[in-house]
């Protein structure tokens, strides 16, 4: 009896992923204007967010995989707080096509990261009295933008003055 429903069977082993460790590597926090900063207001605040990922082969199928996040909050041309996270984590990905190792890293690594980076950032952030809780982030867009602008860049002439 087939397994498959009727669809093809399966090409050699399954992709598989492990994490070997999860870390913070660097965190600040900074709520430089209290207690001034927690005054009630009724303007809400702005809330800018930057996130990147970085990969770096550690081992023939062992990668680390860093999940940068910043962060900061402003009301009233006041800092209310900022916050910088570099959440790391060693992946060993083994059976993943060469053609889709990168995007397979890219994507699904930093999923796997992230809601541990969420939560220490909520923590700091709850705190130094306020509340931020960061909605979860689409790594294939996020993945997919990284991918366009190094086109991009490629594409570019270069002008030699």
């Amino acid at each position: 009896m087939s397994m498959t429903n009727g669809g093809p069977q399966p090409q050699g082993p399954m992709p598989q992923v492990m994490v070997l460790a999860q870390y913070t590597k660097d965190f600040s926090f900074e709520n430089p204007n209290a207690p001034r900063s927690l005054a009630p207001s009724t303007q809400q605040p702005n809330i800018n967010i930057q996130v990147g990922v970085d990969a770096t082969p550690v081992a023939e199928s062992d990668i680390e995989v860093t999940l940068r996040l910043e962060g900061k909050s402003e009301s009233g041309g006041m800092l209310l707080y900022g916050f910088e996270l570099v959440y790391s984590g060693v992946f060993r990905v083994m059976n993943v096509p060469q053609d889709s190792l990168q995007p397979f890293v890219m994507i699904e690594c930093p999923r796997l990261l992230f809601p541990f980076a969420r939560e220490i950032i909520a923590n700091a952030v709850r705190s130094g009295g306020f509340q931020l809780l960061l909605n979860p982030i689409d790594f294939v867009a996020l993945y997919r933008q990284r991918m366009a602008a190094a086109e991009a860049s490629a594409s570019q002439p270069i002008n030699p003055n």
